[in-house]
């Protein structure tokens, strides 16, 4: 009998498809690294899966090819320095806030963070104070972080040490860095940016693509993580930390990082985020041309389709993420997703109500585009013709969050209780719809009935909650 391997036979089917992806990783597959002369590494993966053997430099202590890597990287970002990431923005997350706030202090801290962020809290003993992000009501998602919020609760907590938020948040949302920075820095503090969903912006500018929102690294925030495999050309879960200023301490940071990654760090993974520096080098302009022309073409595109909504090239927006709603034709994210991904085999990132994000790399082609236009159009147009289109909030009842939770000091001692009995009490581990990953209850906050209602009807409408056992279990204050 044949021994089956899940994971492979799953991976292999989904290649056979042809999807066209517009989801992470940015690479999109490997026409890209083909097309830029790298097939013969996507050749010998397995046989470029080594150790620190002699001449492979060491990940904690580079002195050879992988401090040369930084050192592109440093020149590419333009910035103090740079660290190759092989688990993820989360280890670059909780390092960067283990550096920056020392055990036992505060943090300005975005409450819409990544759930990275807030393990660090734990991890580090750390107090967060929230501020939190403005809401694009149209759509029911959260918006920039305000400036002026940044600046009263430093001036309310003179003792915080930091100020973290992420920039662009899931759905392409930034928040004006530039502002903040002056501001975090006029309080003799360090200003982390959460880039993950960001990586590209600085290439954009550098490669002359006008109408995208500034980078962290351009508007002078001290750490600035990046996620590169999400939009750029880099594998899953490496990604990249930038040092941007002289208010970080390199030898506590480097303490940190070492502590966070893994001693076994993935020479694949980093050998990746090395190509991917090297496509920006050598093909970055052309490629960054052709994903803004493609980019233009759904733009220019998708309001013509009647009864499509979507967010627009507005200031402050990175529209890589092409946001868009059928829901004025009472088709909701669930049924468009469906629909998408059955009929025209187009994967998307993410849903939110009736709101669908689809996220663009570096490897999506002008074709891609195309597809999912001529897609959304042709469902637009069966809807319409079929006479049935009520609003999307008629169809299915809208789930609204509930407003935020009171917060209280972060128990110590756990014990699980069913959700239905848990009003009242104090979240001892956080619950997160995923994706995108931003922690609906955080450890010291009050649980209540409005809450239990809003993760229960989540649950009911299939959508994934970390944090909620199998059978309706979670954590909270002894």
């Amino acid at each position: 009998m044949a021994i089956k391997s899940p994971v492979q036979d799953f991976l292999l089917a989904h290649a056979k498809l042809n999807p066209v992806s517009f989801h992470m990783p940015g690479h999109k597959g490997s026409a890209l690294y083909k097309r830029c002369g790298y097939e013969e590494f996507l050749n010998n993966i397995f046989d470029c899966d080594v150790t620190e053997i002699q001449g492979a430099d060491n990940l904690f202590q580079t002195e050879g090819i992988l401090k040369e890597a930084q050192e592109r990287y440093a020149d590419l970002y333009e910035v103090r320095k740079s660290y190759l990431q092989i688990n993820g923005s989360s280890g670059a997350n909780i390092a960067s806030m283990l550096t920056a706030v020392p055990s036992g202090k505060k943090i300005i801290m975005a409450r819409n963070c990544h759930k990275s962020c807030f393990n660090a809290l734990t991890l580090g003993n750390i107090q967060p104070i929230y501020v939190y992000p403005e809401m694009i009501e149209e759509y029911g998602i959260s918006g920039a972080i305000p400036p002026q919020e940044i600046d009263k609760l430093l001036s309310e907590n003179d003792d915080a040490e930091a100020v973290i938020l992420p920039s662009p948040n899931y759905y392409g949302i930034c928040s004006d860095i530039k502002a903040i920075a002056d501001i975090v820095h006029k309080h003799g503090k360090i200003l982390i940016v959460d880039q993950a969903h960001g990586a590209h912006l600085k290439f954009f500018s550098k490669f002359g693509v006008k109408g995208m929102p500034m980078s962290a690294e351009e508007a002078g925030a001290d750490l600035v993580v990046n996620s590169i495999h999400k939009t750029l050309a880099s594998l899953t879960e490496s990604a990249l930390l930038n040092v941007n200023s002289d208010r970080i301490d390199l030898q506590i940071l480097e303490d940190k990082l070492q502590q966070i990654e893994s001693t076994s760090p993935s020479y694949v993974l980093m050998a990746s985020l090395d190509i991917n520096s090297s496509i920006l080098y050598e093909y970055g302009p052309q490629l960054f041309k052709e994903w803004a022309d493609s980019l233009n073409y759904f733009y220019d595109n998708i309001g013509s389709i009647e009864g499509a909504r979507h967010i627009g090239k507005i200031p402050g927006h990175d529209w890589t993420k092409m946001n868009f709603s059928l829901g004025d034709l009472g088709i909701m994210g669930d049924e468009l997703e469906q629909i998408l991904l059955e009929k025209y085999g187009i994967f998307i990132e993410l849903f939110t109500g009736d709101l669908v994000m689809c996220m663009s790399g570096i490897g999506n082609t002008h074709e891609d585009i195309e597809r999912l236009v001529k897609a959304l159009a042709e469902i637009a147009a069966e809807r319409r013709a079929s006479g049935s289109t009520p609003a999307a909030s008629e169809q299915k009842e809208e789930l609204k969050e509930p407003a935020a939770a009171e917060l209280c000091e972060i128990p110590k001692l756990k014990k699980k209780v069913k959700l239905d009995d848990a009003a009242g009490c104090i979240c001892a581990a956080s619950i997160i719809p995923y994706p995108p990953g931003i922690p609906f209850l955080c450890p010291g906050e009050k649980i209540s009935a409005d809450a239990i209602r809003y993760i229960k009807a989540l649950r009911v409408r299939g959508e994934k909650v970390i944090g909620v056992s199998e059978t309706g279990e979670i954590l909270v204050g002894q």
